[in-house]
């Protein structure tokens, strides 16, 4: 049998796994610089608005007169909540959406993302 890279059967295939692998490692990288400059935007009930990044920051947040209520402060701190949750599930849809074209839709190893 033929000896290749290092003594090992087929080392051209080995090669071309070694650039594979870089250039999967490039494509990550480049996927999450955009996913973090990505920002997103979550509502509740017309009245709350939260905007966040790809770095999952909270980076404004919007509040109409109309939903402060001080007799009732918990309708407003759940629409915070919800609107920060929304604005949140879509960051993770998008890294996830472009995680997903780099890795052709496997997971990565270790949980990183």
């Amino acid at each position: 049998m033929a000896r290749g890279f290092n003594g090992f059967p087929g080392g051209g295939n080995m090669q071309a796994l070694l650039q594979q692998a870089q250039k999967m490692q490039k494509d990550m990288q480049k996927a999450q610089t955009d996913a973090e400059a990505f920002e997103s935007e979550g509502s509740a009930g017309g009245a709350v608005k939260i905007r966040v990044n790809g770095k999952y920051e909270v980076v404004a947040v919007e509040i109409k007169p109309e939903a402060v209520d001080p007799s009732d402060v918990e309708v407003l701190q759940d629409m915070v909540k919800a609107a920060a949750n929304d604005a949140l599930a879509k960051i993770k849809a998008n890294f996830d959406e472009k995680l997903s074209k780099v890795t052709g839709g496997g997971k990565v190893p270790g949980g990183l993302f």
